[in-house]
């Protein structure tokens, strides 16, 4: 089981007060609250010991308050991409105005990511969907590379393509 894997599995067993606690913290960082401090590291440092390759802090982090902000269901292969394009809407406005924010959203750094995928989270949660989290989190620690924002964009389009 791949480091990322076991962090998702240890985020899908957390208690509902954790949960909250997590849900408290959106939009801050790791270094803002001694309590989120503590709490994540109880999560992230037994697996980072065991395993060099378990996701880096700061996506680790992102990823255990989106997944306190919205507990989607971790489906294995449902990339976030293509589930955002299963989720739009169909007026031309609206389309237009969708395409337009996770074209945005493509555009952002790691450490301003966070509110847009917090929207993505609940366009698919309406939906009754569910997203592959380990993808999501590899995903997001190669954030840097236009390689991965590229991947994201052709998933949307892929997707887009088939449906016509």
């Amino acid at each position: 089981m791949s480091a990322t894997r076991q962090y998702i599995d240890v985020l899908t067993r957390l208690k509902p007060g954790d949960l909250g606690l997590l849900r408290t913290h959106a939009g801050q960082g790791l270094d803002e609250s001694v309590d989120g401090f503590d709490l994540f590291a109880g999560l992230w440092w037994p697996l980072r010991a065991k395993d060099e390759h378990t996701p880096r802090r700061e996506v680790a982090w992102l990823i255990a308050k989106l997944y306190a902000f919205r507990r989607l269901e971790h489906s294995p292969g449902e990339a976030i991409a293509r589930q955002l394009r299963l989720c739009q809407p169909q007026k031309e406005q609206e389309k237009k105005r969708f395409q337009q924010r996770f074209d945005r959203m493509l555009t952002l750094p790691l450490d301003q990511i966070e509110t847009a995928l917090q929207w993505a989270l609940d366009t698919i949660a309406s939906n009754g969907r569910g997203i592959d989290w380990v993808r999501l989190t590899d995903d997001l620690s190669w954030w840097e590379r236009e390689a991965t924002r590229m991947k994201w964009a052709e998933q949307y389009l892929e997707t887009n393509e088939r449906m016509q």
